[in-house]
């Protein structure tokens, strides 16, 4: 049995909010019901957070991380969460490896914890937490080329039976999320989930242009609307690349009332 592994990039709702069975994520909560229906179990999961930026490139490198609640106002209970799944030191160093061979300098961070930008999906994908785990920060800066390039830097993980996801949302302006879903703001965000559906899962895109688009993001329509702040968009430029800029299926949804996504490049892509 082959040991390669999907890429996905899901977006993992608000807060702990999937996990409360809040109705606003029920339907997040059922593609991803079917999303996990069709994985296998990988060897260890690579997965990078929008909720964690560093300096550089950094990977947790503990071999039993704990638990980073960084979500606010919420009922007491959602500060016990547990996910102990364990660390993968030697993942961890391996990935830092892959970084510095394609000159991109990464470190190793021996105290930080799981924050809920992972566990939050993988308590959704994976309940058991009995796959070793590795989490890797995004860069300060949120520069694009930056982490299409990282994405580069680790596309030989998955043919080594490690699943990469990239963890964060297609659509993240809290204000509109929050607020009243217009018809105008409605429409923006379906505008620019018509464009991110095209660059990413369009089969006739050359993978070139692809990467290009990707790099260019701002120029979509509603982008600044859609992500006034790019972290939550990053995950994916890291996750397209690691995939050889081939095309993802989509799974569509709406959360809090608004369109978001889960791409998946499967095993056999």
């Amino acid at each position: 049995m082959s040991t390669r592994q999907p890429i996905l990039f899901v977006s993992h709702g608000g807060g702990p909010l999937p996990l409360m069975g809040d109705a606003s994520h029920q339907e997040m909560l059922e593609a991803f019901a079917e999303l996990r229906s069709g994985l296998t179990v990988p060897k260890a999961v690579l997965l990078i957070s929008a909720h964690w930026e560093e300096s550089e490139f950094t990977l947790t490198g503990s071999a039993s991380p704990g638990m980073i609640y960084d979500y606010y106002g919420f009922p007491p209970e959602t500060y016990h969460y547990q996910y102990p799944a364990p660390g993968a030191p030697e993942l961890a160093m391996e990935v830092r490896a892959l970084l510095q061979a394609q000159q991109l300098t990464a470190h190793l961070d021996f105290h930080r914890g799981f924050d809920h930008g992972m566990f939050v999906p993988m308590m959704l994908l994976f309940p058991e937490a009995d796959i070793p785990v590795v989490q890797l920060s995004l860069k300060k800066g949120l520069d694009a080329h930056a982490h299409l390039k990282l994405g580069e830097a680790l596309a030989a993980l998955r043919d080594q039976g490690i699943m990469l996801i990239g963890s964060g949302y297609s659509f993240h302006n809290l204000s509109a999320m929050m607020g009243l879903k217009t018809s105008e703001v409605v429409e923006k965000c379906q505008a620019f989930h018509g464009w991110l559906d095209k660059v990413i899962t369009n089969a006739e895109l050359d993978d070139t242009e692809r990467v290009k688009q990707l790099g260019e993001w701002q120029e979509a329509p509603y982008a600044r609307f859609c992500h006034p702040r790019e972290e939550h968009l990053l995950p994916l430029h890291v996750c397209c690349t690691a995939a050889s800029a081939q095309p993802a299926s989509a799974l569509n949804f709406n959360v809090l009332g608004l369109p978001a996504r889960c791409y998946i490049w499967s095993a056999a892509g």
